[in-house]
């Protein structure tokens, strides 16, 4: 009988017939006892992508089944012993994710940081011309599912989106072509996995293909930005960035990004919605559903990152 440990009560979802839940608070401090854990066969995961997991999955000799409810594993993957198949929740945060993306961009160009602080010192700040986001050109590198959901909701702004993924295809480019293709994009939204291959995709030579005045979204992990080469840029006044994600990450006080001219950050909170939780608990009773009837699973993350 299949065993489904779980930060999710049980009468969050439908658990299948011939399935047993066992709930716990997501904290690894709060693991069940080992005679307990020693029959968990499928492990859905709390959302700290920093935790070490690697003590609580030695004590599940039966585990076959990792699900995560980040779409990025990439702080997870090397952890997974062989023989067990992790999952991500590819799907359950294009919303959210989407939402800030757009939110971010409307910010940075209209200027809202700067009317935020004026607001906190009762002043009224002197008209100026603020960009619009109408008419820009939108460039989304790593164009999956979540990027699909940017461009559904930038549909009514009336720009033109420059989609770039890892392979080109229909309507897609490849990323061998940014050099080409970053010199028109008003603004570049970064959405890549973390892999070997994307860190510090956007480096110097990158960042120095860019438009006079264009901004930079990131939206997939700190890594995929080299810092360094962002902070040269948005120091004097070249471009702009709106980050969701650093690196380093937190960032701790005193570093320059937090003072960069033309620099908006948000702490990591993209997925972070009450979007969230009814798209991952139907994702998680179909991947127990499958589980328990031996069928495919959904969003098997590959080995090797």
């Amino acid at each position: 009988m299949p065993l489904v440990l779980s930060p999710f009560p049980s009468d969050a979802f439908e658990v299948p017939p011939g399935v047993d839940l066992v709930s716990y608070s997501g904290a690894l401090s709060d693991l069940p006892a080992d005679d307990v854990l020693a029959d968990v066969t499928m492990w859905v995961l709390s959302y700290d992508l920093s935790a070490d997991l690697r003590p609580a999955l030695a004590r599940m000799p039966r585990l076959e089944v990792v699900q995560a409810q980040s779409a990025g594993t990439d702080g997870i993957v090397g952890q997974i012993p062989d023989g067990v198949t992790l999952c991500n929740a590819r799907g359950v945060h294009d919303a959210a994710t989407a939402e800030l993306g757009v939110g971010l961009i409307l910010a940075s160009l209209r200027g809202i940081p700067a009317f935020v602080r004026a607001q906190e010192e009762q002043r009224w700040l002197a008209y100026r011309w603020w960009d619009a986001l109408a008419d820009k050109t939108v460039m989304i590198v790593g164009y999956g599912s979540i990027g699909a959901a940017l461009e559904r909701r930038l549909a009514g702004f009336e720009v033109e989106v420059v989609r770039v993924a890892r392979t080109a295809r229909d309507g897609i480019h490849a990323t061998s072509e940014l050099p080409e293709l970053l010199p028109h994009a008003d603004v570049v939204v970064l959405l890549t996995p973390l892999t070997d291959r994307t860190r510090h995709l956007a480096d110097a030579q990158f960042l120095a293909a860019m438009k006079d005045g264009a901004l930079l979204v990131n939206l997939a992990r700190g890594p995929v930005v080299d810092t360094d080469a962002l902070l040269a840029e948005t120091e004097t006044g070249r471009l702009r960035a709106a980050l969701d994600v650093t690196d380093p990450e937190p960032l701790p006080d005193g570093h320059p990004l937090w003072s960069a001219p033309g620099v908006l950050i948000s702490p990591h909170v993209a997925g972070g919605t009450t979007a969230m939780r009814p798209r991952v608990l139907s994702l998680v009773r179909e991947q127990v559903r499958r589980a328990a009837a031996g069928e495919e699973l959904l969003n098997q993350v590959p080995r090797q990152p």
